[in-house]
Parts: C-alpha cells; sequence; structure tokens
C-alpha cells in the first residue's frame, strides 16, 4: 500500500469519525428526528412549567411518545401552555394526565402523560384536563428550611420542659 493509498484511508477515518459527532451532537440536542413523521397536537396547561424547554421528550412509562413543540403563556390565566406533538401510533384516553417530571435529580426536564381509563381517545387540538406543575427544588427547599425554623420556634414557646419526677424513697 502506497503513501497515497495510506493518505486516502486516514482521510475516510477522520470524516467518519466527523459524522460520528454530528450525530451524537444531534442526539444530545434532540434534534435526531429532524422531520419527526406523523403526528397531532395535545395541549396542558400547567401553573408552572420549571426549567421544560421545546422540544423536550414526552414520555409514557418511560417511553417516547412525543416531543413538545411549543411553550408560551396564557395571557388570561396567566398559566404556560404547552403544545405536544404526539406520533401518530399512540393514543390516550380523554382522562389522561400530563405531569412535568426531572429525569434524575437534577436532570432535564419532561413531560408525562399517564393514561386514563376512558374509552374515548383524546382528538388531536384537545386540552388535557389533568395536569400537575414543576416541582421546583428550591421551592421544596424553602419549605423544608421554613418548617424547620417555624418547629424550632415553637419548641422554644410551646415546648416547656416536663418537671422531672420525684426520686422515690427507698423502702425500709
Amino acid at each position: 500500500m502506497g503513501r497515497r493509498g495510506i493518505e486516502t484511508l486516514v482521510g475516510s477515518f477522520v470524516l467518519l469519525g466527523m459524522l460520528g459527532l454530528v450525530f451524537l451532537a444531534m442526539k444530545a440536542a434532540n434534534l435526531g428526528n429532524v422531520g419527526g413523521g406523523d403526528t397531532y397536537a395535545l395541549l396542558a396547561r400547567f401553573d408552572n412549567i420549571g426549567g421544560l424547554k421545546p422540544r423536550a421528550p414526552v414520555r409514557t412509562a418511560g417511553v417516547v411518545v412525543g416531543r413538545v413543540r411549543a411553550i408560551s403563556l396564557d395571557p388570561k390565566s396567566y398559566q404556560g401552555v404547552v403544545i405536544m406533538e404526539i406520533e401518530r401510533g399512540y393514543r390516550f384516553p380523554k382522562d389522561t394526565a400530563a405531569k412535568i417530571l426531572t429525569a434524575g435529580l437534577l436532570g432535564d426536564q419532561y413531560v408525562g402523560l399517564e393514561p386514563g381509563g376512558d374509552d374515548k381517545d383524546l382528538a388531536a387540538g384537545e386540552t388535557l384536563a389533568q395536569t400537575q406543575s414543576a416541582v421546583v427544588l428550591e421551592n421544596l427547599i424553602g419549605q423544608f428550611l421554613t418548617g424547620k425554623a417555624s418547629d424550632a420556634g415553637n419548641a422554644g414557646n410551646n415546648g416547656a420542659a416536663a418537671p422531672a419526677p420525684a426520686a422515690s424513697e427507698p423502702k425500709k
């Protein structure tokens, strides 16, 4: 194998490596399935969407069934409106609940769908009636700390020490 053959082989190896990096970057940015396929839209309203972002996955039982298309604010109710694109192959009952969940302790947020038991399915463009907002870690820590502070304050006011039991006299 001549020098030119080795250079061609090394060049093609570098090109394959670069294509692999582009593929991984697209997967990491949730752009791996550009063009998506046939989908239908569902809407959900949340009091707090936390750090949910467009292109976040929509999952059921851990399986990705769609993506978040857009997030906006309803000017009348001041709720976050999340528009989800669900793959056509997945149908959900009308009483399906949507929750904003976190992957791991500090991971990315996603929408979790919990199917109900209704006989009728949601149609394209319908709004999910049951939603649960994102749990914000800072709010939980604040509630925990204020709860501990109020417990410490109450212990000082109401927690008077009980009198020590009287020592019994030895029997003769």
